[in-house]
């Protein structure tokens, strides 16, 4: 990645994350802590990685993304308007009455959805089906899932990381939201999930471990995944939770949070400063 591809993947974070905390802020009340943790991988996922069609959310060869921690669906939703599945206007209806933007994903009311998620743990499972159904249709789309550190703690998970290794989804990629905090507190003091890379490594996983904020670090570790024969890949993501949001950065409670539009109007002029 040459420097002018990051400054354009940088400034879409930016415009991305900035329109998750407006639409959220209009709303008063939102998931902004784990949404703000996956705004990098998104750009990069669907700014370099994804191919797909804005305007043919259906198209059979598309590679497909799963959101399985569905409650950061307002990054996803902002990503998509930015990518030109729908009007950036539409964000500000999230989670209204006749919206097409639910608090989570919902694959027959939003274009550019492909799974309906939201019920933690399943996501995985929908993912493997869709790689493993893409190998036997013989479709070149590849897939990409998204899980978060909380619903790790599931049984779930793991049998769908067994089934994938054990049938050699070399077209699935996925990646692990390691924020450390879920809506009880810290992982640590839930159910830890500790050394997380030799856990995927033991699966069958093609495993890396990158800074989730990092572009380019992610960048080449997709790359890599891509490369990858024979079994699937992980990227697990070091992130913070509330990443750039500084009314929340990093705390427990920004997990689903109140705030108003003059909160987030000072986060987006820190966020400014940063870039100068």
């Amino acid at each position: 990645m040459d420097k002018d591809e990051l400054k354009q993947l940088e400034d879409k974070a930016f415009e991305i994350r900035k329109l998750t905390i407006e639409m959220l802020a209009d709303l008063g009340v939102g998931h902004i802590g784990g949404s703000m943790s996956i705004v990098e991988i998104l750009t990069l996922l669907y700014f370099k990685y994804m191919n797909v069609k804005p305007d043919d959310p259906q198209w059979k060869d598309r590679d497909k993304f799963i959101l399985s921690k569905g409650h950061a669906g307002p990054t996803l939703y902002a990503t998509l308007a930015v990518k030109g599945f729908f009007d950036q206007k539409t964000l500000f209806t999230i989670n209204r009455p006749n919206t097409i933007l639910p608090s989570h994903c919902d694959r027959q009311k939003t274009p550019g959805i492909d799974a309906s998620t939201g019920s933690l743990g399943q996501g995985l499972s929908v993912a493997v089906g869709m790689a493993l159904g893409a190998k036997l249709d013989n479709l070149k789309g590849r897939v990409y899932c998204l899980i978060g550190d909380g619903e790790s703690q599931e049984g779930q998970i793991w049998e769908a990381a067994m089934l994938a290794a054990n049938k050699k989804l070399d077209n699935l990629t996925a990646f692990t939201d390691y924020n450390k905090l879920q809506i009880d507190g810290f992982l640590d003091d839930v159910i830890s999930i500790s050394d997380i890379t030799s856990k995927w490594v033991a699966f069958g996983w093609f495993t890396q471990r990158v800074n989730g904020h990092n572009l380019m670090e992610m960048d080449k570790a997709i790359q890599k995944a891509i490369n990858e024969k024979n079994r699937p890949s992980m990227i697990i993501l070091d992130t913070i939770k509330g990443k750039g949001a500084n009314f929340c950065e990093g705390q427990i409670s920004s997990h689903n949070m109140k705030f108003d539009m003059e909160i987030a109007k000072s986060a987006i002029q820190a966020l400014e400063a940063t870039r100068k």
